[in-house]
């Protein structure tokens, strides 16, 4: 499928092809919360690095998030880039060069219409908000921590990604 995304001003635009476009996972990690995540979580998408084009690229600014490890003195960057615009703040998508085929652009920049999942995994619960109500359904998936279904095998367990 081609996504097609932009930021609020208008001033990046973005296309890529994904095989994962179904908005299901919610994040609610510290990171996603604060940096996009108005309602408490952030939703992330999968997409070919390699297909992506970038309109407006002299506004894009990147965030490397600090993380402390537990038991650690000092933060420290984490090597995911977090890409935004530097004019509106929109956040666009994500990228970690340890998976340099994969871009994750963010759900609410995405202007394409999405599939609806017919079920939801809520992540990282254990770094919610205490202000956060995770909305789940009967469906839904609820974990304190990641996953081990990654985001392409619970596209093909639905019948939306085809197999490799």
């Amino acid at each position: 499928m081609k996504l097609e995304g932009s930021c609020h001003c208008g001033a990046v635009h973005f296309s890529l092809d994904s095989n994962t476009p179904t908005p299901y996972q919610r994040c609610y990690c510290s990171i996603c919360r604060k940096t996009q995540g108005g309602g408490g979580y952030a939703i992330n998408l999968g997409g070919d690095a390699a297909s992506m084009k970038v309109r407006g690229k002299k506004f894009i600014s990147i965030y490397h998030a600090r993380m402390k490890e537990e038991g650690a003195r000092r933060a420290h960057a984490s090597t995911a880039e977090r890409h935004f615009c530097s004019r509106c703040g929109s956040a666009l998508w994500l990228f970690s060069p340890e998976w340099p085929e994969l871009i994750h652009p963010f759900a609410s920049a995405i202007d394409t219409p999405l599939p609806v999942p017919p079920e939801h995994t809520h992540l990282l619960l254990d770094s919610k908000a205490s202000w956060v109500e995770v909305q789940a359904g009967r469906k839904d998936k609820k974990f304190q921590h990641f996953p081990e279904e990654s985001l392409l095998e619970w596209h093909q367990r639905h019948g939306f990604a085809a197999e490799d």
